[in-house]
């Protein structure tokens, strides 16, 4: 136990431990910009979350007077709190950035057609965070050619590898 908070304190072992992912908004939606974001949770939240346990696959967030919330992010009830120590599921979490920050991303999404998705959620330092982005939709056309286009540097970052160790 001690060798374990000596190498925490000496910075041996980093805190950052991804808990869920967002794979699918990379794919359905050209990624603008990005936002790292502090969350704030309840007690029961923090260990359900440290257990790996949350999906924020169909989250987004919205800014509602003058503050950025999260929207339909499911972290479950943890094992051990029950009645007065347990958290409602879907409820909605604040988000914690700067306010030139919330303010530039609020305009953004007011004027244009943009939204605020989760990409991440993950420990830093032993704090809970979020890595948010600012999403513009993609059409079915636009995520064939996406792929068509990943799949096209694939190849040729292949023949280049090949064409180099055979040459």
């Amino acid at each position: 136990m001690q060798e374990r908070r000596a190498k925490a304190r000496d910075g041996a072992t980093k805190g950052d431990r991804v808990v869920a992912t967002n794979r699918r908004a990379r794919h359905d939606y050209d990624i603008i910009d990005t936002l790292e974001c502090g969350l704030v949770l309840t007690g029961s939240e923090v260990k359900s979350l440290r257990e790996g346990r949350a999906q924020i696959a169909e989250g987004y967030a919205r800014v509602d007077d003058g503050e950025l919330w999260l929207f339909q992010t499911h972290v479950p009830p943890w094992a051990f709190a029950v009645g007065f120590g347990s958290h409602d599921p879907d409820r909605k979490r604040k988000l914690l950035a700067h306010r030139h920050q919330i303010d530039k991303w609020h305009q953004l999404t007011r004027t244009q057609p943009l939204t605020m998705v989760p990409l991440q959620l993950y420990f830093k330092d032993g704090r809970a965070k979020l890595e948010l982005a600012l999403v513009k939709g993609r059409t079915l056309y636009d995520r064939r050619n996406a792929i068509a286009k990943r799949d096209a540097e694939r190849d040729m970052a292949r023949a280049t590898k090949n064409l180099e160790r055979f040459s």
